[in-house]
């Protein structure tokens, strides 16, 4: 008898699994035969309810809910943000945005009298340009200063800027997998030579990249939760010429901290100002002045140009 109604509850259920997906039953009704004697045939049913377990929802991330632009580069130049800054990540690496060893040419910082807000990455016009993260394409065009350049907007909220590239192959609103093709790098717009110029950005305000990126073979993500604070998202704080010492945030505690204690200082360049003056009102010597600020005794002021006086 148990053998019979196993057998045909296996019976059932390997019907019932190939069943089509819009016809699942509530329950499972199953029918046992029985004979007794001067009865003949008996059928009894059995009803077994069918407990359907929830199926969790990832949440769905819209990215391109808030300032969605296609044609300008910031659409955030009305929108003020509050320091630190927090930022996630799901994952620990990233993809290489070129498909050789990333030698960095020019770094994030002050440079010529004007900010360098990524940083520039050797490549021979031709080379293959790849997304470091997944996210959604949001500007694909030619852009004066940039040249042909893709910005793409990811999920936790950063953008990233290739510019300079010689051919651009995806389209705005496209959705991009990390380290999936985006076009070929080069030389055109304001550029002196093939590189490709990467930039980082929340929300419309720059982030030096190597904070957020270990540029090493490794590919590295720094932290999964990183705290920026206001000294890593200015090129003024720092020297387009060299790698600035970089100690990555990790609490809320330690970058609101750091955020009161340590606020670095700079001068704006007035007419008539010399390199010995500026150094002796501030109590530095020409030597450290220019050693900050990656410049020559020898080199011109502008008015108007910012230098640092400490980091």
């Amino acid at each position: 008898m148990k053998n019979i109604f196993f057998c045909n509850l296996l019976c059932f259920m390997s019907a019932f699994c190939f069943a089509q997906k819009d016809s699942i039953p509530t329950s499972i009704k199953i029918e046992l035969q029985s004979h007794k004697l001067n009865q003949g045939l008996i059928i009894n049913a059995v009803e077994i309810p069918i407990i359907a377990k929830p199926i969790a929802k990832e949440p769905v991330i819209d990215i391109k809910g808030d300032y969605w632009d296609n044609t300008n580069h910031n659409p955030y130049l009305e929108t003020a943000l509050q320091f630190p800054l927090e930022l996630k990540f799901t994952d620990s690496t990233y993809a290489s945005p070129v498909p050789h060893k990333k030698i960095v040419t020019s770094r994030y910082g002050w440079r010529r009298g004007r900010p360098h807000n990524g940083i520039d990455i050797d490549l021979v016009t031709g080379d293959s340009v790849v997304s470091i993260l997944d996210g959604i394409v949001r500007i694909a065009k030619y852009s004066n200063g940039f040249g042909n350049v893709v910005v793409i907007r990811h999920y936790n909220g950063l953008e990233s800027t290739y510019a300079h590239l010689s051919h651009i192959s995806v389209k705005a609103n496209d959705t991009i997998r990390k380290g999936e093709y985006l076009g070929k790098g080069g030389n055109t717009g304001n550029s002196r030579g093939s590189h490709l110029h990467l930039e980082l950005s929340y929300k419309g305000q720059p982030i030096h990249p190597e904070y957020l990126f270990d540029f090493s073979p490794k590919n590295e993500i720094r932290s999964q939760h990183v705290w920026v604070t206001q000294k890593w998202t200015h090129a003024r704080f720092h020297s387009s010429k060299r790698m600035s010492n970089v100690k990555v945030i990790k609490s809320a505690d330690e970058a609101a901290l750091l955020s009161l204690t340590h606020q670095p200082r700079f001068y704006v360049v007035k007419k008539g100002d010399t390199l010995y003056g500026i150094s002796r009102r501030n109590h530095m010597s020409v030597y450290r002045l220019c050693k900050t600020n990656a410049i020559k005794p020898t080199s011109p002021l502008k008015i108007g140009q910012k230098l640092v006086l400490e980091l």
